[in-house]
Formats: structure tokens, C-alpha cells, sequence
């Protein structure tokens, strides 16, 4: 069996940093003098407690979380956060305003449409959902509750440039969870910002919620929405409320300290602009490849491509696979390449892959 390390370029779940996964596999077996693994502790335990409180403290840090902000650690991904927003922000004759990008803030809208009003205010479906819209065609409603975006789309390869839109008048609502902690962020600027770990804070099993005191306190839920629904059940309990899933929190904790390590959010945007702009060049100086996103709304997370024709892709990939570059099937929905470089994907892999990438189009181009 082999113990070699390969290039993971899969859009989720996705790599980690290879010193948290060294880290966490010291202490495995025995966190620290605690003659236990984190997987066996009770989330009661001072271990789990100081756990939390460490990975919170240091969320804080990294994103300059202000105090009257909570930072949750949640269940039921992002997929879960699509029902949850609405159910907290929504009043029975409110309204909010969603922008459909990609597959994502579909879902997010449609699963809103349960629980109230909620209007599209702009959207490039029209165009196959290869860019982000301009401000200028955003057409905010003037007494929305919230305004809903996905600030990155893994399928399509798409990226806000920046977040939140600059004139809309309502809470903004952002689902984060393929470009969290990726670039630098105003929290003040948003009132609730959520995450599924899996493709660039940590494992599957954990959402991150970043969300304003004010947001969920000004509202009286309905009795029907029930406890593990509500964002102040968790707020009030320190995340703690029911059993939480102790060590992806762990690993959580272990991969912002590392972002914390290598500088800050200014300097992980600097890294990721450097190893998308290797793959970007690539595109834009071949005939061979063919980028799918727009130059203007470009993800640094998910790079999609396509190749003159489908047999040349499916080729592409079996030799990939076989020089240790894996996950690099587009997604089912629309095929082609998308190579995901979240943060913790080294740069030597993007420089890997790059070679791999101008051979092949010498072989087959």
C-alpha cells in the first residue's frame, strides 16, 4: 500500500494542510497528557472546552470578527443553512432578495421559497451562469430583510471579486463555503455569513456560522421553528447545545491557527492569486484549453476548463490520475476539468499540474 502523498485537486471534501494532518495524527491516540483521543472526549470536558475556545478566539483573530458578532459551529452543512437563514431572518409578511449565480444559490432560493416571499435580483442563468452579475444589473428590493449570495461557485468557477455588493441597504446573507477565509473580509459589512468546512476550513461535518447579535434577537420566531433550528439555541449555548462534532472542530481550530501562521487572510489571498495565476496563464495563452469562466469573474478556488472534445478529456484524466493529479473531473453537471486549489493546496501541485498540462497538450494538441 502506498503512503505517498498525491495531489488532490477534488472540489470537496479537499485537502488540509499536511502539518494539521501531521498534528492531528500525533495526537490521535492521546490528545496532548490527556491519555485520550479528541474522538472519545465528552464536549463537556475542559479538553473540548479549551478546544472551542482556542478555534473561536483565533476565528476572531483571522477575520477581525467584531464583538457583537457570534462565530457558531453548526451541523447539516450549508445545505442545511438554506432553510435555517430563512427561518430566522424571514418574517411571515417580510421579503429577501436572492442573486442566483450557480447551483448553489439555486437550492438556496428554492428551499427560501418555503417560508416566505423571496425575489431574484439578478442572475446569469441566461448565460450558463459563466460570470457574476455587475452591480448595475442588481436590482435590490428597498425593504428586503436580507439579501442572499454565494460569494463562490464551485461548478461553474465563478467568484464575487469582492463581498458584499456596495449598495444594497439589507442584512447580507453570504454562503462562503468554497472561499471562506480565502482573502480578506469585512464581517461588519454582512450580518450572517456561513461555511460547510469541507472545501477549505476543515473535514465534512461542521458549518461555520459568523452571525450579528442584533440579527437574532430583533425577531420573535414562530413557535413551529423548531430548537435545533434556531441560530440563538446555539448562540446562547456556546455551540454546545446539543453533542457537536468534537474533532471536525478540532481540525477546524488546527487549520485557522495555520492560516494564522502564514500571516492572515492577506497573505493567503496573495498565495491564491499567484497559484490560480499559473493555471489562468495556461488558459489564456492556448488554443487547447479552454477556460469556462469569465476572465472578469473568475474563481481562485475553481479553475474549469474544457478540451477541444470529450475523448481528449477523458485521456487527460486517466494520465493525470496516473502521474498522482486526481480530482479533476468538472462536476456531473456539466463536465469538462475544474482543478479546486483551496488554501492549503500547495503551489507545488498548481506548478505540477501545469507541466502535466503543457505536455499533454504537446502530445495531443
Amino acid at each position: 500500500m502506498s503512503t505517498e502523498r498525491i495531489f488532490n485537486f477534488s472540489a470537496g471534501p479537499a485537502v488540509l494542510p499536511e502539518i494539521v494532518l501531521d498534528e492531528a495524527s500525533r495526537h490521535l491516540k492521546s490528545l496532548r497528557d490527556s491519555g485520550m483521543s479528541v474522538l472519545e472526549m465528552s464536549h463537556r470536558s475542559q479538553e473540548v472546552s479549551e478546544i472551542f475556545d482556542s478555534a473561536v478566539a483565533n476565528i476572531r483573530i483571522l477575520a477581525n470578527v467584531p464583538d457583537d458578532y457570534h462565530v457558531l459551529f453548526l451541523q447539516g452543512g450549508a445545505t442545511q443553512q438554506f432553510a435555517m437563514v430563512p427561518l430566522n431572518l424571514l418574517s411571515e409578511n417580510g421579503s429577501a432578495d436572492y442573486v442566483i449565480t450557480g447551483s448553489w444559490s439555486k437550492k438556496a432560493f428554492k428551499e427560501a421559497q418555503r417560508f416566505g416571499s423571496v425575489r431574484i435580483v439578478g442572475s446569469s442563468e441566461d448565460q450558463d451562469f459563466v460570470r457574476i452579475p455587475t452591480e448595475h444589473e442588481l436590482e435590490f428590493s428597498s425593504d428586503a430583510e436580507y439579501l442572499h449570495i454565494t460569494s463562490n461557485n464551485t461548478i461553474f468557477g465563478t467568484q464575487w471579486r469582492s463581498t458584499p455588493p456596495g449598495s444594497t441597504t439589507a442584512p447580507v446573507v453570504v454562503d462562503a463555503s468554497s472561499d471562506i477565509f480565502s482573502r480578506p473580509i469585512d464581517v461588519s459589512r454582512h450580518g450572517l455569513i456561513y461555511a460547510g468546512a469541507q472545501k477549505n476550513l476543515g473535514p465534512a461535518g461542521v458549518t461555520l456560522v459568523i452571525v450579528k447579535d442584533e440579527i437574532i434577537r430583533t425577531k420573535k420566531l414562530p413557535e413551529r421553528v423548531p430548537t435545533m433550528l434556531r441560530y440563538a439555541t446555539f448562540a446562547d449555548s456556546a455551540s454546545l447545545y446539543n453533542t457537536p462534532p468534537v474533532f471536525a472542530i478540532y481540525i477546524v481550530g488546527l487549520v485557522v491557527k495555520w492560516l494564522l501562521q502564514k500571516g492572515g487572510l492577506t497573505a493567503v489571498a496573495e498565495s491564491n492569486e499567484q497559484k490560480a495565476g499559473k493555471l489562468y496563464s495556461i488558459l489564456d495563452s492556448s488554443n487547447f484549453y479552454q477556460g469556462t469562466a469569465d476572465p472578469h469573474s473568475r474563481s481562485l478556488m475553481n479553475v474549469t476548463f474544457r478540451l477541444p472534445n470529450e475523448e481528449l478529456e477523458k485521456r487527460f484524466l486517466t494520465q493525470a490520475t496516473n502521474a498522482g493529479l486526481v480530482g479533476l473531473k468538472g462536476h456531473r453537471s456539466v463536465g469538462g476539468l475544474r482543478a479546486s486549489i483551496y488554501n492549503a493546496f500547495p503551489e507545488e501541485g498548481v506548478e505540477t499540474l501545469t507541466s502535466f498540462m503543457r505536455e499533454f497538450e504537446r502530445k495531443s494538441g
